[in-house]
């Protein structure tokens, strides 16, 4: 046989139900063929083939070729049913009735070779519970005796008790399969997910959803299951209720009650759904051909479910055979041609094809019933195709092309139109010639199969969840506030220099700093959370008041607020000697100045909090977040912070000048900044401006005509990012020159684990011939200390006059209070960048603080109170002032653009440290008016340190320093 397109390939054999003769192997091809096509989603008319003999004595030889076909489907892999040879029932229809609702049972279709799970019949599970429901009520329904209990009773109301009773299932049924429920899982599994996802948009905990989910299944299962008496929940959701209500074989014309089920009305689709059971469960009692269609048609539209190719679990495309069901003797015993003529006339009356390919052999004497009336006349002899094969795919072509006309009901003397009968001539029952094979429809797999399976879906289930759980891990690694799959990215984990983990970017959602930093022990949870007993508030109380305070702009003021960055270094390096005051005072002063516009301005103004780490060693990473979020968020106005030099700072103001965001510093004193970048605005005096002023000192140092030795000591940056200290080392060194001094060799010390090392240092400089009297010191506040430790102890200085200049990192120092001193017969001269007594008595800087900063309230605050002392709030405090002026102007919200232009107008009085003025600032050029003060400290006879103001420059004040101003004691 020629192999084409819509022919199956050669079955090569060896196994169980091989046809054993030619008209059994003909007949193989041919369904074979009808597979094939079927396969090839041509979807078939599938006919009822009924094989009969010619003659009378081979009835057994048909009967056993269908058995034979049975066997070489089922080894094929198509789901077979076959009946059995008689069924109980008091006529022939109920005897087919009952053998429908045999079929009616999974386990009689598929073999162990059968594709995809078993099938379901969940229709004529419902036609058999209703017919169960009237035989148990008996002769008295619906007419009970008159005078019997039955008869005062609502007859509706006893069919449907009786169906509670059973369930809505036939009797005599497993309610339970393989430990898990039969019914409405696909209902209350999705009713629970649905209770958690309301609870999670609830905005609840996970295991708050989780468990009401869980709960909520439960009391669905309790109330389905276990509760006796009462139809399941979600009856009226159930495909087969749609089934039932929708169609037409059921619907009467003159129906008055509700014909139809709908997911939001529960009680009409229940009471639609008893008046249809009434009326089925009344048409059963009536007897007739209607229980017999009835069911034949729930076995078809069951079928057709089965095959649904567009189905959600894609199950027509997983059985690409069709069922077949084999009546190896069909007549009045099993009621097998009441069932063939009931299929035919279901089947005309309906107008989609279902897949179910019925072959039945009947008795030579029998064929005649499968007629309507008188058989038409066979074609001559001289029509007839030579062979049997070819006659057969002629007769199925003839029965397809009549198949339309058949069906007509205006027909007369019409025949079954689904029924394709075939004679089987006794010489083609006869043993298969050696050497003929039969077909095979192809068997390879369906992609769906392969792809869409229930391995394929444990496989992805399994893929999903270690993705998931890897993702989940590397987005809590990398992110500080981390899902199961999202992730906020304004944020990430960073390592710091203590080995610790810290958190950079920019705070956005819930984050919080003060979450990442070191753990408090008891008791000392503000020590812990600013590294200073003086701060008399955390990062934490900070936070929390910042956030609950653009909480109230976003909720009532929408389009009428500013929104600033305060980006600064808001973690600690405590093994290291670095604190988070800085951090913590700085964030103390943005806050203040929100508080105080937001109390007193129409634009209001919203703070959002920026780390950059320790010492802000990942600046850059947080300008690059900062500038992230400000892309899609255009109220972003401006920055307030970086206030540290370091290698890094230009990276960080590029990143934020091609954002569009100017940069207020209130501390940060990089000469280079205002000179390279135009989006650069700080209120601190620059390292060089401050090494001249410093010079002033240096020069009463001096003695006229007298060789003076000094240097310049400096931290060693060489694997670091601070360049504070190099610009303090440069213009330092030139200070001293210009001062006359002979310079010595400039020293750099280094760090380890965190302290400096400085013994080597102090026994060179104390022990050589050309000991200095003034060191200008380029280093840190913490290594103050150390410093006067070497000093203080090492011969050669120990005890003579030796002085020190410094820059104005050592203003963060604690003289008065014990923090740091100073070494006996050592002098300090250091310069500050905020200078607060002068401008103390026109501002109202402190009475807003003691206001509102926490732990504050009710405190009588003035310049020099250690929680202010050190102008790091103030200068923080003046820089956001600033910048929300120029972001504000006319009050209205100031686009970033406008805000960057309108800071070179701001002039504003009555700040912190003085007059904030960028009025005469030069474009790439250093502007005058810096804050300054210039301070001495000595030891005192009690041990303690002393601090003395030289002179002084408020804010705003242009008027230069002079040496005589200045004036040492």
């Amino acid at each position: 046989m020629v192999n084409t397109d819509r022919t199956p390939p050669e079955c090569p054999g060896g196994h169980d139900g091989m046809p054993e003769s030619d008209a059994g192997r003909l007949l193989q091809n041919q369904l074979e063929i009808l597979i094939q096509d079927f396969r090839r989603s041509a979807e078939p008319p599938m006919p009822v083939f009924v094989v009969h003999a010619q003659e009378s004595r081979d009835d057994d030889a048909v009967a056993g070729l269908v058995r034979q076909l049975y066997a070489g489907q089922e080894a094929h892999g198509t789901r077979c049913a076959v009946t059995q040879d008689a069924y109980e029932g008091s006529t022939e229809v109920r005897r087919a009735a009952a053998l429908v609702r045999a079929l009616s049972d999974p386990r009689k279709w598929g073999g162990p070779k059968a594709v995809y799970r078993r099938y379901a019949f969940p229709r004529l599970r419902l036609v058999h519970a209703i017919d169960d429901a009237v035989a148990a009520l008996g002769d008295t329904w619906p007419a009970p005796a008159p005078g019997s209990p039955e008869a005062g009773q609502d007859q509706r109301q006893r069919l449907l008790n009786e169906l509670a009773q059973q369930r809505w299932r036939p009797k005599n049924t497993a309610r339970w399969r393989s430990g898990l429920p039969l019914f409405d899982m696909a209902h209350i599994l999705p009713a629970s997910l649905v209770t958690v996802l309301a609870a999670l948009l609830a905005r609840s905990e996970w295991y708050v959803a989780v468990g009401a989910g869980l709960v909520f299944l439960l009391l669905l299962t309790v109330l389905n299951y276990v509760l006796p008496g009462r139809a399941p929940i979600f009856l009226w959701l159930r495909r087969e209720s749609r089934w039932f209500m929708t169609t037409t074989f059921l619907r009467a014309a003159d129906q008055e009650e509700p014909t139809e089920v709908s997911l939001l009305r529960p009680v009409r689709s229940w009471k639609a759904i008893a008046a249809r059971a009434h009326d089925v469960a009344e048409a059963l009692t009536a007897g007739g051909d209607f229980h017999l269609q009835l069911c034949v048609l729930a076995l078809r539209e069951d079928l057709r479910d089965n095959h649904r190719r567009w189905s959600w679990d894609l199950r027509g495309f997983k059985r690409p055979r069709p069922p077949m069901l084999f009546l190896p003797h069909a007549d009045d015993r099993n009621g097998g041609i009441e069932l063939i003529r009931a299929i035919s006339d279901v089947r005309s009356r309906r107008s989609e094809l279902d897949p179910l390919l019925v072959v039945a052999a009947v008795r030579t004497h029998d064929v005649p019933r499968l007629e309507r009336s008188v058989v038409e006349t066979a074609p001559g002899p001289e029509v007839a195709p030579p062979t049997f094969g070819v006659r057969l795919r002629t007769w199925y072509r003839e029965w397809g092309r009549n198949l339309r006309a058949e069906q007509s009901p205006s027909r007369e003397r019409s025949v079954l139109p689904w029924v394709m009968k075939i004679p089987l001539p006794h010489d083609q029952l006869g043993p298969v010639e050696e050497g003929r094979h039969h077909l095979r429809a192809s068997a390879r797999p369906t992609l769906a199969r392969l792809v869409w399976a229930l391995h394929t879906l444990v496989l992805v289930i399994v893929l999903l969840a270690a993705g998931t759980v890897m993702r989940a891990d590397a987005l809590h690694d990398r992110y500080c506030s981390a899902s199961v799959l999202t992730a906020n990215r304004d944020t990430r984990r960073a390592q710091a220099p203590d080995g610790r983990t810290e958190c950079i970017g920019i705070a956005t959602d819930d984050v919080r700093f003060a979450d990442w930093l070191p753990a408090a022990g008891p008791g000392d949870d503000v020590k812990a959370l600013t590294a200073d007993d003086e701060t008399p508030w955390t990062v934490a109380d900070l936070e929390d008041r910042i956030a609950r305070q653009n909480a109230d702009v976003l909720a009532g003021h929408a389009g009428k607020y500013v929104t600033v960055v305060y980006a600064g270094p808001l973690s600690a390096d405590v093994a290291a000697g670095s604190s988070l005051v800085k951090g913590a005072e700085e964030l103390a002063g943005v806050y203040l100045a929100q508080a105080v516009v937001n109390e007193n301005s129409s634009v209001k103004l919203r703070v959002l909090i920026a780390n950059g780490g320790v010492d802000l060693g990942h600046q850059e990473e947080m300008a690059e977040a900062i500038a992230a979020y400000a892309a899609h968020d255009p109220t972003v106005v401006g920055v307030v912070g970086t206030g540290r030099d370091l290698k890094s700072s230009r990276a960080t103001t590029r990143t934020l000048m091609e954002a569009g965001l100017p940069v207020v510093s209130g501390t940060n004193s990089a000469t280079y900044l205002p000179r390279e970048y135009a989006n650069w605005f700080s209120l601190a005096a620059t390292d060089e401006w401050q090494a001249r002023q410093l010079g002033l000192i240096a020069a009463q140092l001096r003695t006229p005509d007298r060789r003076q030795y000094a240097l310049v000591l400096a931290r060693d940056t060489a694997r670091t990012d601070d360049l504070y200290t190099d610009e303090q080392a440069r213009y330092g060194q030139r200070t001293l020159r210009r001062t006359g001094f002979t310079l010595l060799e400039q020293r750099r010390y280094t760090l380890s684990g965190g302290k400096p090392e400085l013994r080597s240092h102090a026994q060179e400089i104390c022990r050589g011939g050309r000991v200095p009297s003034v060191i200008y010191f380029a280093g840190r506040v913490e290594d103050i200390d150390p410093l006067m430790t070497q000093l203080g102890t090492e011969p050669g200085c120990a005890g003579k006059p030796l002085a020190i200049l410094t820059g104005d990192d050592v203003s963060k120092a604690d003289f008065a209070g014990g923090g740091q001193s100073v070494a006996p017969k050592v002098t300090l001269y250091h310069a500050a960048l905020a200078e607060l007594q002068k401008a103390a008595e026109g501002t109202a800087f402190y009475q807003d603080a003691a206001q509102h900063l926490p732990g504050l309230r009710g405190h009588r605050l003035r310049y020099d109170s250690p929680a202010l002392a050190s102008g790091q709030t103030a200068l923080a405090h003046d820089a956001t002032r600033a910048l929300f002026w120029a972001a504000s102007r006319g009050d209205r919200p100031q686009s970033r653009a406008a805000t960057w232009v309108n800071l070179r107008s701001v002039k504003i009085e009555g700040m912190a440290t003085g007059t904030i003025d960028f009025t005469g600032a030069p474009l790439y050029g250093d502007r005058a008016g810096h804050s300054i003060v210039l301070k001495e400290v000595r030891r005192t006879r009690e041990g303690t340190s002393e601090t003395h103001v030289l002179c002084r420059r408020k804010a705003g004040d242009t008027k230069r320093l002079t040496q005589k101003e200045c004036r040492i004691r």
